[in-house]
């Protein structure tokens, strides 16, 4: 189709030249110191147009000839940079095959043909993430003095040059990571505070904090760290309520006495305060703290619908009620009761209501509760032991000093 094409033009063409100069009956004539000399109008203008072509040609020739030596010089220029970016690839390859000393050699090598040519040195962009590839190689070769350098060196010019936000983020992120290899967790947050907002609210860098919090022994902020992850689905629903426990069980366990205990508590989101492990050992700590009403006080919305938990959170409940006993009210004995009633086989419930009806000395019913839980192998051996001696205990206030030895003996055993 092409060649069809340039046929028709070709035609074209020559249609054209024969209709405007076929005539040739126009004349040139061209005087010189007393010369003349008569040129047909063709040919002065086929002369024209080759001397255009030869002019042209002698021009481009000139050009060429004059700039030889930049275009040398640039060729060079984009030779070494091609060998530069060739170092730095792969550097990024032997770091990521577990090469660290060759990646170290080949980030050093790109960065000293970068140092080399002044032409390349204002690539900020390059010039960084070469001394992070150093850095970050100098960090699994355990150098760190060698790491701390090229690291402050990233930084720096991160901050000096223009366009390079993302290599200074992270950088810093990687900083972090390397104090946080380091047990360094005060550096860490340092690092981390150091980030814009939207940058320290990135998963990435909600777990480096998260980290760095509980190296730290802040559970607190890590506790509200680890919620923000949770949000951002950084966890897996079974994991995230793991983990928010488990900070949760940490703030509260670091309470020293009673009135660091309840900021704790009240610092804690309402979302953990209705988790009943965490309040049954929000509990259990007040209760080790003298704490008992406000240890009530806190499990009490559990007992109130102890429909909606699970046997697990039930038990946990319990027993948890059971250690802060003394001190316990009558109106606590109805909800008590019923919940003997509603749930007979759970151990854990029939363990914490005959403790309580032990503390308000009524001695038969507590008596039934007591030989069941202390009977159900499922339950745990301290809670057994305890249900013993207060069945010894009530044996001895009814004056039946055989069976109160029996029960000492069987709570000894479990010991």
């Amino acid at each position: 189709m092409r060649s069809i094409v340039w046929f028709v033009l070709l035609f074209a063409v020559a249609v054209v030249a024969a209709t405007t100069l076929g005539g040739n009956d126009g004349l040139v004539s061209l005087y010189w110191s007393g010369r003349r000399i008569d040129l047909s109008l063709n040919l002065f203008l086929l002369l024209m147009a080759l001397a255009c072509v030869v002019l042209v040609t002698v021009f481009n020739g000139l050009h060429a000839l004059v700039g030889l030596p930049r275009r040398a010089r640039e060729w060079r220029v984009a030779r070494r940079d091609r060998t530069a970016q060739a170092a730095l690839r792969e550097a990024l390859a032997q770091y990521f095959g577990g090469r660290y000393s060759r990646a170290q050699k080949a980030a050093q090598r790109a960065l000293a043909i970068q140092a080399d040519t002044p032409e390349l040195s204002q690539d900020n962009e390059f010039t960084v993430l070469g001394h992070l590839l150093a850095a970050g190689s100098a960090h699994r070769l355990q150098d760190r003095s060698g790491r701390d350098k090229a690291l402050e060196r990233a930084l720096e010019l991160a901050r000096r040059g223009t366009g390079t936000r993302p290599a200074d983020e992270g950088a810093r992120l990687l900083a972090a990571e390397w104090a946080l290899d380091d047990r360094d967790a005060p550096r860490a947050l340092e690092l981390l505070g150091e980030l814009p907002t939207g940058v320290a609210r990135r998963t990435h860098a909600l777990r480096l904090k998260l980290q760095a919090a509980r190296l730290g022994r802040q559970p607190q902020d890590a506790l509200r760290t680890a919620r923000l992850l949770a949000k951002h689905q950084g966890f897996s629903k079974g994991a995230a309520q793991g983990l928010l426990r488990s900070l949760a069980f940490e703030s509260l366990d670091g309470a020293r006495d009673a009135e660091q205990l309840r900021r704790v508590w009240q610092a804690l989101d309402p979302l953990d305060r209705r988790d009943p492990f965490v309040a049954a050992r929000a509990a259990a700590q007040a209760g080790a703290l003298g704490a008992g009403d406000e240890a009530r006080g806190w499990l009490r919305p559990f007992w109130e619908r102890l429909d909606e938990l699970t046997a697990d959170e039930r038990a946990a409940v319990a027993l948890a009620l059971a250690g802060v006993l003394p001190g316990v009210g009558p109106e606590w004995l109805p909800r008590l009761e019923a919940a003997a009633q509603a749930y007979p086989r759970e151990a854990a419930l029939s363990y914490a209501v005959g403790m309580a009806l032990a503390e308000r000395q009524l001695w038969g019913k507590a008596r039934r509760l007591l030989e069941d839980a202390a009977a159900d192998a499922a339950l745990a051996a301290a809670a057994r032991r305890r249900a013993w001696r207060s069945l010894a205990r009530i044996a001895l206030e009814e004056g039946d000093t055989e069976r109160a030895a029996r029960c000492y003996e069987s709570a000894a055993a479990l010991d």
